[in-house]
């Protein structure tokens, strides 16, 4: 049987194979695209093989596990689950990046709490399910413009989640239109935070540059809870 750094290294090199095939389809550059393994429920062992294995860029969803790897693993570190105001001045002392910043009321608490500069991500709610995280598109300029008056925050772009249901592709689709729109207003936002496991090939194809992909390199989540 393979030791779970051998299982680890093949479905990384599985992960990047298929974002270069990917990438080559729609002829863009593989280095503009950036994998961040997401490591909710699974162990330090396994962050620390991916580490080895060359990997810089790590997601978690909740505070109290990205808090914890953290500080263990040196490494350039994603929140991407949904905010919750009490959670933010932990969050905001070991992320270096936020992808799910939704509200004016998150961005006046992250405000008072930073303390070292933080890449932020707008996320985009493309179905307005009120169970989903997410800005309605119409609220998304309030938001930048507010991004940028701070000296210790960078408008990295937008985020969002393919809604269930609905086909992958017409909300990749839905999201290059209203990312197009956005970055035309706001130049500075190069970053499209897009893609899973089950549909990151997809995802690259409608202009996603940072890919938040966990199963797929790690394997099922119910095993290693």
């Amino acid at each position: 049987m393979s030791s779970r750094r051998d299982e680890i290294a093949q479905n990384l090199a599985e992960v990047h194979e298929k974002i270069a095939a990917s990438a080559k389809k729609a002829e863009r550059d593989f280095d503009e695209i950036t994998l961040i393994t997401v490591t909710k429920t699974f162990p330090l062992s396994d962050v620390k093989i991916l580490h080895e294995l060359g990997v810089t860029d790590f997601g978690e969803n909740r505070d109290s596990e990205g808090a914890a790897k953290a500080i263990a693993i040196p490494a350039r570190w994603h929140f991407q689950g949904q905010i919750q105001s009490n959670k933010l001045k932990s969050i905001c002392s070991w992320s270096n990046v936020i992808h799910s910043l939704d509200s004016m009321k998150h961005l006046a608490a992250i405000l008072k709490v930073i303390t070292h500069p933080l890449e932020i991500f707008i996320q985009v709610n493309l179905d307005l399910a009120t169970n989903r995280g997410g800005a309605a598109a119409s609220d998304l300029n309030e938001l930048a413009d507010a991004i940028l008056k701070s000296p210790k925050l960078s408008l990295s772009g937008l985020m969002a989640v393919a809604p269930l249901g609905p086909p992958p592709e017409a909300s990749f689709a839905q999201l290059a239109l209203i990312y197009q729109a956005f970055k035309a207003s706001y130049p500075m936002s190069k970053s499209l935070s897009a893609g899973m496991s089950s549909d990151y090939e997809m995802a690259i194809a409608y202009g996603a540059t940072h890919l938040r992909i966990g199963s797929s390199i790690l394997g099922s989540r119910n095993s290693f809870r």
